[in-house]
């Protein structure tokens, strides 16, 4: 006989469908009021259905960078995901052996998870402050012409944003990585450099094949976590915005639908990415697979 549910059973089942409620219910909520009629507001109900606010955002005057801010995001967050790999991967690789203040150096490459956004970002645009200062002292000091008449800030999207950046990326692609190499076997190594591989050609052809999922994750991580940052990009970016500090900016201004329009559309973006990393990574295991069942084919 099949046990019947009990009352615990349908609590939990309302307290998780709340929570996914309130998880999702605003980003639904946002989705549907940006398709509504021209002569639509910022709450329900909806007058109308149409892509009017979509054309608004890019072509219309009620909002204006965003485009701009769109790209400026979007290159950072690309390569905010290609050094996050490279760096995380070189550091899970160097840290398959111990060395000296090895735990000091992880300890420190972590600790920026658990300092408040805000004083992280306050001390980047500090340090790139004396940069900038330092500079100028050297131009007045020495009459360097260029300098006194030319130069004016090192602070910047690529420079101390993508730093600012990297700081909130990089602790997540390194334990990622720390975990992936705590776990591989080191013996298909040794099998390479017993067939006289390079040690290049070991890590070419033998270990990224294997850790490529893992990259696919740290990669999406990076780029997801950038595109969506705020807090320590606030004061380290200089004098031009990314998208989010484009959008929290345009929420005490802009009075209608667009603003609704342009979360859509950066939600659209994340959902893409996202997609196309599971994608990635799906084509990957395939190809391994395939290339598995060639082998042993070949054995036999």
């Amino acid at each position: 006989m099949r046990e019947g549910r009990g009352l615990t059973f349908y609590i939990l089942t309302a307290v998780f469908a709340l929570y996914v409620l309130f998880l999702y219910g605003p980003t639904i909520t946002i989705l549907i009021l940006s398709f509504q009629g021209p002569d639509g507001g910022l709450t329900f109900p909806m007058n109308g259905v149409s892509l009017h606010w979509f054309h608004e955002l890019f072509y219309g005057d009620t909002v204006s960078g965003i485009g701009d801010a769109f790209f400026r995001s979007l290159g950072l967050g690309l390569l905010v995901a290609f050094l996050t790999v490279v760096i995380s991967v070189m550091a899970g690789l160097a840290f398959r052996r111990r060395f000296f203040g090895s735990n000091f150096l992880f300890y420190t490459a972590i600790a920026s998870l658990i300092l408040p956004s805000i004083i992280v970002s306050l001390g980047i645009a500090l340090e790139f402050k004396i940069v900038d200062d330092t500079i100028k002292a050297i131009g007045d000091t020495y009459e360097i012409e260029w300098i006194q008449d030319n130069y004016q800030t090192v602070v910047g999207i690529f420079t101390s944003g993508l730093g600012a950046h990297l700081t909130w990326t990089l602790p997540f692609g390194l334990l990622i990585m720390f975990a992936v190499f705590n776990r591989f076997n080191p013996s298909y190594e040794e099998a390479a450099r017993d067939l006289g591989a390079t040690p290049w050609q070991t890590f070419w052809n033998v270990v990224l094949p294997i850790i490529a999922p893992s990259l696919v994750g740290v990669a999406l991580f990076g780029f997801t976590l950038s595109w969506d940052e705020i807090a320590r990009t606030s004061q380290a970016i200089g004098a031009e915005n990314t998208l989010p500090l484009q959008l929290e900016g345009m929420t005490t201004t802009v009075t209608t639908p667009v603003i609704y329009a342009l979360g859509t559309l950066t939600t659209a973006i994340s959902m893409a990415v996202i997609l196309g990393a599971i994608t990635i990574l799906l084509l990957v295991q395939r190809h391994r697979a395939r290339h598995g069942s060639d082998a042993g084919n070949g054995m036999v």
